[in-house]
């Protein structure tokens, strides 16, 4: 069975390119939020981790460092 997050499956135009941007502006509708996002794909990023923003509105992925922020906060 073919994976589907690779490239191959995906094609260039399905999936975003991971870790593209530093700073990523987030919707409160779009959590819970995790790095790479669920439109990124995964096979050239890193493992898929949450990243709390309930507490302050923000926070920094520990793996690339991209800043995640409530839009709005």
């Amino acid at each position: 069975m073919t994976n589907p997050d690779t490239a191959a499956a995906a094609g260039t135009d399905r999936y975003r390119r991971p870790n593209a941007e530093r700073r990523y502006e987030i919707e409160r509708a779009d959590r819970p939020v995790c790095c790479p996002q669920p439109d990124m794909s995964l096979w050239d990023s890193h493992p898929r981790v949450y990243l709390p923003l309930a507490a302050t509105g923000h926070a920094r992925c520990p793996y690339c460092s991209a800043e995640y922020v409530l839009k709005g906060e």
